[in-house]
This record gives structure tokens, sequence and C-alpha cells, in this order.
């Protein structure tokens, strides 16, 4: 439930932020509306849980560190290419998180769940796929900057599953990273722009839907890393990426490359399925 609940709320972000202008940056605005909406009862719950030792605090740097470089690479990213060739790339850390929790705990997924992922990742590749434009080449080691992050967030996120008591913690906790990830934005705009602000706003609701969608949405994965492995999880939230590439092609007409995409989507969902068994 909880994953589903935040699949339909990254969908629904997704597909308004897509279409907002640039000069606005939506991603600023979410995460500042996140910010001011969510955080604050976040920090005081988190802070009246009493988590404070040693492990949890330098859990929570290498997450807010990861979360920074993530927003980091996904925005300059974006400065050279597309949603539908970004974001599948960075998606597609579950292989790298599954290996990561190998290696620091010895537990690896099943053969099936090996399989499902390896194929859920294969999907995600074939979305990315396609002669990249010399300006979208450039978008590729920032893409995978952001993947390589996530999978970095992904298991310090689970680790820390253990230390938050409730969904408020978790709140608190992913606004730790989320206010890193803002300041980092805000020197990019900073140095971009000349300004501290985007020069376009976005409109009140769409701002207050995203800082909802974009806190509440990953505060559901983390809890979701209770009961399940971390790259499954991951892997799962993926199906956000299909109902993305449908709603894309059916609602908004982008037909381009739609025969590649559609087959992206199948073999996704065939992952999937083999994760569920």
């Amino acid at each position: 439930m909880a994953l589903t609940a935040s699949v339909l709320m990254h969908v629904l972000w997704n597909l308004i932020a897509r279409h907002q202008p640039s000069a606005a940056w939506p991603l600023w605005w979410a995460l500042l509306a996140h910010l001011v909406l969510s955080a604050p009862w976040g920090f005081y719950s988190l802070w009246q849980a009493d988590v404070w030792s040693t492990t949890f605090l330098g859990l929570m740097a290498i997450s807010a560190c990861a979360n920074a470089c993530y927003f980091f690479g996904l925005w300059k990213a974006y400065c050279y290419a597309p949603v539908a060739m970004v974001y599948p790339l960075v998606r597609s850390s579950p292989i790298l998180i599954a290996l990561w929790w190998l290696i620091l705990t010895g537990e690896s997924p099943s053969l099936t769940g090996w399989l499902g992922i390896l194929i859920s990742v294969a999907g995600l590749g074939l979305l990315a796929s396609g002669k990249p434009g010399d300006g979208e080449r450039a978008a590729i080691p920032w893409a995978i900057l952001a993947m390589f992050s996530t999978s970095i967030y992904s298991i310090s996120d689970k680790l820390a599953t253990v230390h938050l008591p409730g969904f408020a913690a978790i709140i608190g906790f992913i606004s730790v990273g989320y206010g890193a990830a803002f300041i980092v934005l805000t020197l990019a705009l900073r140095q971009q722009t000349g300004r501290w602000t985007p020069p376009q706003r976005l409109p009140l609701p769409i701002t207050v839907i995203g800082g909802l969608c974009v806190g509440l949405a990953y505060a559901l994965v983390i809890h979701a890393m209770r009961f399940l492995p971390s790259a499954e999880v991951v892997a799962y939230s993926n199906t956000g990426i299909v109902l993305a590439t449908l709603a894309s092609l059916y609602l908004f007409g982008e037909k381009t490359r739609a025969g590649r995409r559609l087959c992206g989507a199948a073999i996704i969902c065939v992952g999937l399925l083999l994760l569920a068994l």
C-alpha cells in the first residue's frame, strides 16, 4: 500500500513538473514547499524520538550528501537531455543497491529476485536507448552520478530504518537530505542566473502538490524498506515509470519512439512480476 501510494504521487508530480517552464525551476520550488509544509513536523518528531547515536548521525550525513549529489546530477542531466532519456538511466540503480547490500551484509536476493531486477533494468535501458545527440551525450555522466547517488542513499536509508520509530520521524530524516539538496540547487541557481530565487514562479497549487508529493512519496518508500529489501523496493517503485510512459503516450500524445517505449515498459512489467513471485 505504501509503495502504491508512493508511485501514484511520484507519477502525479513528474507529469506536472515536466509541463512546467524550465525557467521556473520546478524542483527547487518542490523542495522549498516540502521544507515549509512537512519538514517542521518531521524535525519535531525526529527530535522527540531521541535516536541521536553516532551510527544514526553517520547514516544521516551519508544520506544527506548522496541526496545533494542526486538532485545536482539530475538537474545537470536535465540541462542537456529530456526526462524520457535521463530518468530511466537514473532509475537503473537496483542492481547497484543489491550489490552494495550483498557486500555490506552478505544477504542476497533470490535467483528469481536477481532475474526480476536485471530484466526491469534492461527495460529501463531500452526506454533510455537511442542514438543520443551531442548535447544528450553530455547528460550521461550526470545521470550516472544521480544513479550512483541513488544507490548510496537507498542503502543508508535502509540501514537507518531500524532507528526511526515512526512515519513522522522518517519525514524528519529525509528532510535533512532535502535541505542539503535545496542548498546545492540554490547555489546552482545563483551561479547560473545570478538570482537566489528562480526567474519565474510556479502556481501555488502546483507548488503545494509538488512539496507534498516529493517528500511523502519517498518517505513511503523508506517505510516500505522496513519490510522489503531496498533493491526490491526501488525496483517496485519503477512501476511509476511505466505509468508515466503510458500517460505521456496516451494522455499527452507524446509519440516519439512510441514502440520502443511501450516495449521497454512491457519488459519492466515482466521484471516486476518476477519480483512479486
